[in-house]
């Protein structure tokens, strides 16, 4: 199964992979996408856009308007949320300008410790 990991981690861990992948030559088990902060995942990651992705995930390309359809929403709305999901890596464009979810599942991962 072909699954993204959305984090939050600092920069320097997020570089620190890609530099270990990078000199070992062998990529991570899974695609991850990471934030900086807990609030710039849910800036990103709204309920209105996890809605969208769960009715992409696995449905192969589609247009903007098919996927307003699915969901129940104005195509310009569901275009402006489409936008930021094509901007965050989540979404993916094909060249008939379709746009997919290349995932079949989504984890979610971050820590709240105390300050």
């Amino acid at each position: 199964m072909k699954t993204v990991i959305l984090d939050v981690r600092t920069p320097a861990d997020s570089m620190a992979d890609f530099t270990h992948a990078w000199t070992t030559g062998k990529p991570q088990k899974s695609a991850r996408i990471s934030f900086a902060t807990p609030e710039l995942l849910w800036r990103v990651l709204t309920a209105k856009r996890w809605e969208l992705l769960k009715v992409l995930c696995g449905a192969g390309p589609v247009s903007i308007r098919e996927a307003a359809r699915r969901v129940g929403r104005d195509v310009k709305a569901v275009h402006g949320d489409v936008t930021a999901l094509l901007n965050a890596g989540l979404l993916d464009r094909t060249d008939s300008g379709r746009i997919v979810f290349p995932y079949e599942a989504v984890k979610v991962e971050f820590l709240l410790h105390a300050a």
